[in-house]
């Protein structure tokens, strides 16, 4: 560490007071009617005040005197490192500290020597441009001394030490690579891990011993007026840093056109390390670098937050330049979650950002992170509304087949699931007052859960999120709706609803979205595919059990039981059981409980029937008309709904 003071003998002015005495003898001089002891006083005055004159030239003469062999002195000092071309710091503390006192003493020389207000043709003005000669080739040496200061005590950055590393994605659904519409999406429902309130880490950027020297060129530099050359020296290698800090976080230098024109594989990529990017920059080495300025420039005033902003605004604008890009890219919906990644980690660091830039020349700074902010919040709105018109407008010309669980409807469902982990963000940029004021007059439209139920009250609020997802959902509905009007059978369009009605009430139950849509809403779906699997019975059997009924059996006009309808209807029962078993084995109910339950319903009324009608008709039907036993038909019903088509007609019973 160098000292940067360094004391010369000040000399003490006297002739502004010889100078003030001498204008009052002359204002006496003028005054009439003097005695002669006094002209005899005044005369006196004179004569001394004209020999202290001379006293102060002399006195002047020697001071300038000794001014011209001390700058000798210095400049030798001074230009021997020109000659030398050696780093001085690298030398040692001596040297150094020999070269600082040098340097500060010139600047001191050139204090006394404008004080004296000498004629700009006179000798001594000549020593005073020597001085600032001389004080010129020292700045010079302490810009380079200063820059290789920094460059060469950088301390390396390891990202990979700093605890803001983006977890691994979390897959939200097994099946969570679907088609939907035209475009095959793959990593829609996968997000990063955001921490939030992370605490913030202070690195050495530069090596901690280098500091007091660096503070003490930069207070030299500044005393001698070349503060602007010390801060542009700063500024130029620190910027250099910054923009090495984004490199190494594999942040890269795009344009709008370049964002515009990129593959969304390649775009997520990016995406992802800008999140994990900004957290690490803005609360590792924004932090740090600011912590760095205020140790070089603490002691200059606004000088440090001056040198901060200039250093790292490119930077800054480079990685907020990126999510302005983004925002006003195209609003894909597979885009949408890390567009709330982006908005939420901006959000999050907006205070960060605002303590760090506090002056007004951070300012262009600040405002520029609040805009990309708004556009990004805009861009997650227009993004949800789009996601809305892709799902209505998502049409099929062929009907699902085996009508299970639709590719759309896990899409959609698996969607908002991840979305509720975006509930406080979506609430806040999904906000419509409009929408707000007409839902807080419609009880109706409002989520009721079981302990509103208990209480008998419900809640007259209902939150924006919610709102748009019971749209997003109905939207849904009448698409899937329509699909299932391409089924040309009647039983399966009723199978077909009620898997993808059961799937979204399971699937709201059992996680977050509950929280969202409410108790209430999951029993009216309960009771949507309650009825359309009473449908899907009444359309499949009611015709074919139907047949087992008396009506009919008897002959015309009479008691008596025609054997020839009793054998035909039991072999139409047949045919149709049939017919049933080899297209309804390959329909398909995914769910493992809803399946069971449709088979057991099922089967107590077709066993039941069968087992009535082939007991009260036994004694007119021999055992080769019966086809099947009870049992044999029960077990067949256990294989329906399992996707996989398989037949009857070679089957018969031993």
């Amino acid at each position: 560490m160098v000292d940067c003071k360094s004391a010369i003998p000040m000399l003490e002015g006297e002739e502004n007071l010889i100078a003030d005495a001498q204008r009052i003898v002359k204002a006496l001089e003028t005054k009439k009617n003097f005695t002669d002891d006094e002209r005899k006083i005044l005369a006196d005055l004179g004569t001394r005040l004209s020999s202290m004159t001379k006293i102060s030239e002399n006195k002047d003469e020697m001071w300038l005197s000794e001014i011209e062999e001390r700058l000798n002195v210095v400049q030798d000092k001074i230009m021997h490192w020109e000659i030398d071309q050696s780093l001085i710091w690298d030398c040692g503390s001596e040297e150094a500290y020999g070269y600082v006192k040098a340097v500060d003493e010139t600047r001191k020389l050139i204090e006394r020597l404008e004080s004296l207000c000498l004629s700009r043709d006179s000798d001594e003005n000549g020593i005073l441009r020597r001085a600032h000669d001389v004080l010129q080739t020292a700045m010079v040496r302490l810009d380079e001394e200063f820059r290789h200061m920094l460059v060469q005590n950088r301390q390396p950055f390891e990202p990979e030490h700093v605890s803001f590393r983006s977890s691994e994605e979390d897959v939200v659904d097994e099946n969570s690579f679907v088609s939907f519409g035209d475009d095959s999406v793959e990593d829609v429902l996968q997000r990063d891990s955001i921490s939030r309130g992370s605490e913030e880490f202070i690195i050495d950027l530069v090596h901690q011993a280098v500091i007091p020297d660096l503070k003490c060129i930069a207070n030299l530099m500044f005393d001698s007026n070349y503060d602007r050359e010390c801060m542009q020296a700063y500024i130029s290698v620190r910027k250099d840093a910054l923009d090495d800090c984004l490199f190494i976080l594999e942040v890269e230098k795009l344009s709008i056109e370049d964002v515009m024109k990129m593959e969304w594989g390649s775009l997520n990529s990016k995406i992802r390390r800008w999140i994990r990017a900004m957290k690490i920059f803005v609360r590792v080495y924004l932090a740090s670098e600011k912590w760095l300025c205020d140790q070089i420039f603490g002691d200059l005033d606004s000088i440090s937050s001056i040198c901060f902003a200039e250093a790292s605004r490119a930077s800054m604008l480079q990685l907020l330049n990126f999510g302005e890009a983004i925002a006003v890219g195209p609003h894909q919906p597979e885009k949408l979650f890390r567009v709330l990644d982006m908005y939420e980690v901006l959000a999050d660091l907006g205070p960060d950002i605002d303590a760090l830039y506090t002056n007004d020349i951070g300012s262009s700074v600040r405002t520029e992170c609040q805009d990309v902010l708004r556009r990004l919040g805009d861009c997650v709105k227009a993004t949800f509304l789009e996601f809305e018109h892709a799902v209505a407008s998502n049409i099929s010309t062929n009907a699902f087949a085996g009508g299970g669980i639709h590719h759309l409807t896990r899409y959609v469902l698996n969607y908002m699931k991840t979305l509720t982990d975006y509930s406080a963000s979506l609430n806040l940029l999904l906000k419509d007052p409009k929408i707000e004021d007409t839902v807080s007059s419609s009880p109706d439209l409002n989520p009721v859960n079981e302990e509103d139920d208990a209480s008998g009250s419900t809640s007259n609020c209902v939150s924006p999120m919610s709102l748009h997802f019971r749209s997003l959902i109905s939207i849904l509905e009448c698409n899937l709706d329509d699909k299932s009007k391409l089924y040309k059978d009647d039983s399966l369009r009723h199978l077909f609803l009620m898997n993808n009605i059961h799937y979204m009430a399971q699937k709201v139950k059992s996680c977050e979205l509950r929280n969202t849509l409410g108790d209430e809403w999951i029993r009216k779906q309960n009771w949507k595919f309650q009825q359309h699997a009473m449908n899907y019975e009444r359309a499949t059997w009611s015709s074919i059990l139907s047949l087992l009924r008396e009506e009919g059996i008897y002959n015309s006009g009479s008691n008596s039981i025609s054997k020839t309808l009793l054998k035909e209807r039991l072999q139409s029962f047949y045919v149709s059981f049939e017919e049933v078993y080899k297209s309804q084995t390959g329909w398909l109910i995914p769910d493992g409980q809803l399946r069971e339950d449709l088979r057991i319903s099922t089967s107590l009324k077709v066993i039941q029937a069968y087992r009535t009608f082939v007991g009260r008709y036994t004694n007119y039907l021999s055992d080769k008309l019966i086809k099947y036993s009870a049992d044999d038909l029960e077990n067949y019903i256990l294989d329906l709904f399992e996707g996989s088509p398989r037949s009857l007609h070679n089957f018969h019973r031993k």
